[in-house]
């Protein structure tokens, strides 16, 4: 049986083992059109047994690299992990490796993307919802985009987002139903709520609901930074103003379990949901109400439009999910 020489396999070393010749296994590397099973049955093998990895370099020159890159604005925020989990999971039976990358907290600048770019990626999900929309359509004529949680709409990239207009309207029909006026929206800076952003959606519905319903003059939105522990500072602050809410929409559930922490500090009853739909809200000790957007169907979704992109669809589709209520006892009758 012919053996590879000591070192590295290459792909002639493949070709050797497997019986074909090289551009039979760079067919197969690249899931090229016409491999027929038994082929790639016998190349597989013989990759497996060498243990042969293609340099990336090379791969890139062959026009692959096998490798998608997910931008993500950082890792603390728990919603992040659930789409991570749907992503990785859809990649799971295919030949490509996730890349991660995180924009550490700066989410108008594409420095994340570029250093994705420079890898060679073979297709791009970003969450960056504040990167100029004529700058990712530069991108995604280079290569395969999906965009997470945009508003807006390109022809030249696809996009995942979840409804969040209707989210909003339903968390705040939930907590009119439970007899709240007084309810305050706990959202990010100013700066990161652009209109078509879901922060900046949720923003509009919650102003459009208090005032649609006769609240108007109650309306308050808190700004904070993305981070909990300033969410938890802010709203000890406002806890410590009269007159009080009862009520906190949240803008995501860090922000939430924020306002959760600063009540029980403050001795004050009040009902807190959030969005997004984080793993611990359902934990007994928590037990936040929520709109879930189903994190890990959004990431599954996005790898699989971005799978269509890289095999050649053109035309753009703009996925919407539907997010649900999860009602549990930090929403409770006024």
């Amino acid at each position: 049986m012919p053996r590879a020489r000591s070192g590295a396999a290459t792909i002639e070393d493949v070709a050797r083992l497997a019986g074909v010749s090289r551009a039979a296994v760079s067919k197969v590397l690249r899931n090229a059109y016409g491999v027929s099973p038994a082929m790639r049955e016998r190349v597989g093998a013989a990759i497996q047994q060498l243990s042969y990895r293609p340099r990336v370099a090379a791969r890139a020159m062959r026009g692959s690299t096998y490798t998608i890159g997910f931008e993500v604005p950082d890792l603390k925020n728990q919603f992040f992990s659930r789409v991570l989990s749907g992503a990785s999971a859809a990649l799971a039976d295919t030949d490509y490796q996730m890349i991660l990358a995180p924009a550490n907290f700066n989410p108008f600048e594409p420095r994340a993307v570029e250093a994705l770019l420079d890898h060679q990626v073979d297709g791009l999900i970003a969450i960056a919802p504040l990167v100029e929309p004529e700058w990712l359509d530069d991108v995604a004529r280079r290569v395969p985009v999906v965009m997470f949680g945009r508003h807006d709409r390109s022809a030249l990239y696809d996009s995942v987002e979840s409804d969040d207009e209707l989210g909003a309207r339903r968390a705040m029909q939930h907590l009119f139903e439970l007899g709240h006026e007084s309810i305050v929206h706990l959202t990010i800076a100013e700066s990161a709520t652009r209109p078509y952003t879901p922060h900046g959606v949720r923003v509009r519905v919650y102003e459009e609901a208090m005032n649609e319903s006769g609240r108007g003059a109650l309306a308050e939105v808190l700004r904070v930074d993305i981070a909990q522990e300033l969410a938890h500072e802010t709203m000890l602050e406002r806890l410590a103003r009269r007159p009080l809410p009862t009520a906190i929409f949240a803008g995501h559930d860090e922000l939430a379990l924020g306002a959760m922490s600063a009540a029980v500090q403050s001795g004050v009853e009040l009902s807190v949901i959030g969005y997004d739909g984080v793993a611990i809200a359902a934990h007994p000790l928590v037990s936040l109400s929520t709109m879930d957007q189903h994190g890990e169907t959004m990431g599954a979704r996005a790898i699989e439009l971005l799978l269509e992109r890289i095999k050649g669809r053109t035309t753009a589709v703009h996925e919407v999910v539907e997010p649900t209520l999860e009602h549990r006892s930090s929403t409770r009758a006024r």
